[in-house]
């Protein structure tokens, strides 16, 4: 599974829970650190949770684990680093203190409508 594949798995894991505001932002060519920042909102501590419990579920099913994870216990902004994509799930205002889309805005965003369909056709 290739990147932008990781990175689509990780939206429609998200969208499975609904997550809002998703967007995956292309960093290749622009990073070292990852390939794509997946970027989702939770309403609450407990969706944001939720959330990224679904994506980790999503990803343990192909046989990936996260290098890293940090702040599930918390529920403000959980961090899952697979490597090539990094997937941040935020609740609602520290998704708008931090602004990262602001910070990567040269970085350009993935077709999330046509990823989420081709992932959810049989």
């Amino acid at each position: 599974m290739n990147s932008t594949d990781m990175a689509r798995l990780a939206v429609g894991a998200a969208a499975d829970k609904k997550a809002l505001d998703p967007i995956a932002l292309d960093l290749r060519g622009l990073s070292s650190v990852a390939e794509y920042f997946v970027i989702v909102t939770g309403t609450s501590d407990r969706h944001v949770q939720a959330v990224a419990e679904n994506i980790t579920e999503a990803f343990t099913a192909i046989g990936v684990e996260p290098l890293g994870e940090e702040g599930l216990r918390e529920g403000r902004w959980v961090l899952l680093d697979y490597g090539e994509v990094v997937v941040h799930v935020f609740l609602e205002p520290v998704r708008e203190y931090y602004d990262i889309e602001r910070l990567w805005i040269d970085a350009p965003r993935l077709d999330l409508e046509k990823g989420v369909e081709e992932m959810n056709s049989p």
